[in-house]
């Protein structure tokens, strides 16, 4: 198995006490989206590496030896620039909550720009790059970077991997998502999200009929008309999934769909309560989509893993997973 190459912008994210600023208890957690895949897969013994930058600093050397702890190969990381990425969110909320607060501009990863990265050197024993929309959302450098690395992948052979990770506070530099997502989407393999985020970044219409009685067989069959039209439109694509995420007071829904040869096949519709941290949900059920799709699975086992993977996460504090393996597999074997 080759190893699993994540590129993205390593982010710092403070979430405030009930009390603060009476008392002074600001946490930090480690973050970032393409992280937080880097790290799920790491602790589920997968081979991967991390691309990104950081300013030359101890903070910088702190979360870099970190990471190495944990099992991510961190020798692709260019030190540059001044600042580490930040975000605020309150412990609990969703990263797409209205209230969150980006403090990017200017960070190591933003100031990034073509040609700065040698990709043939980067994707040396590497058989799976990964990255997101959010990273083309900072600006056109990087855009522009990400589009660089998709081309050396594909020359080299390797998979590809997408998650149409939409946040709106990012896309601020003129142009709208369908202006740069659909070229990058044609280079991948794998693309993971919801149909809203694949409205909204590569135009594919929503029968707003079908969404509006929010139950599972509707959007089961939205998610498949979606799924064909991104195979009609990227024929790289070979694998679609698709996730469903609702939120009412203190409970969530949650379930997910995976489209391969023709087929659609949904997880178990999984219920939540007294959650902890919604942050990184998302992103573990990518790292458990490549996980299955790494080791070969079937279908149901893998959108029915990588669905328990997220499920599980809203359980556990910080935007990384620290569930293993056999936590997940135990769990699928509770819901049977």
């Amino acid at each position: 198995m080759g190893k699993v190459l994540c590129f993205g912008e390593i982010l710092l994210r403070y979430s405030m006490g009930k009390n603060f600023p009476q008392q002074q208890d600001m946490s930090a957690y480690i973050g970032g989206a393409e992280s937080n895949v880097a790290l799920a897969l790491a602790n589920w013994n997968i081979p991967v590496g991390y691309c990104t930058a950081l300013p030359d600093h101890f903070l910088s050397d702190t979360i870099l030896a970190y990471y190495n702890k944990m099992g991510v190969d961190t020798s692709s990381i260019i030190k540059s620039g001044e600042r580490i990425g930040t975000y605020y969110l309150n412990q609990g909320a969703d990263v797409k909550n209205a209230g969150v607060i980006y403090d990017r501009k200017y960070s190591s990863f933003s100031q990034l720009k073509p040609s700065t990265i040698n990709w043939e050197e980067v994707f040396e024993g590497v058989s799976w790059f990964h990255f997101t929309a959010i990273a083309p959302a900072l600006n056109t450098n990087v855009a522009a970077l990400c589009e660089e690395a998709l081309i050396v992948a594909t020359k080299k052979g390797i998979t590809i991997s997408l998650d149409l990770n939409y946040r709106e506070k990012l896309w601020k530099y003129g142009l709208n998502p369908k202006q740069v997502m659909p070229k990058l989407a044609d280079y991948a393999h794998v693309i993971m999200g919801n149909i809203w985020s694949a409205e909204k970044m590569l135009g594919i219409a929503i029968d707003p009929n079908l969404i509006a009685s929010e139950k599972d067989p509707d959007l089961v069959e939205q998610a498949r008309i979606t799924s064909k039209e991104i195979l009609a439109r990227y024929p790289n694509c070979r694998t679609i999934a698709n996730t469903f995420r609702f939120s009412e007071e203190e409970s969530v829904k949650y379930f997910a769909t995976l489209y391969q040869n023709g087929n659609i096949y949904k997880s178990e519709t999984l219920f939540a309560t007294n959650t902890i941290d919604k942050v990184g949900t998302g992103d573990c059920f990518m790292a458990g989509l490549i996980y299955g799709i790494l080791h070969q699975k079937k279908s149901q086992q893998i959108v029915g893993f990588a669905a328990h993977a997220a499920y599980q996460k809203l359980f556990i504090k910080g935007d990384a997973t620290t569930s293993k393996v056999d936590e997940i597999e135990q769990l699928i074997k509770q819901n049977e």
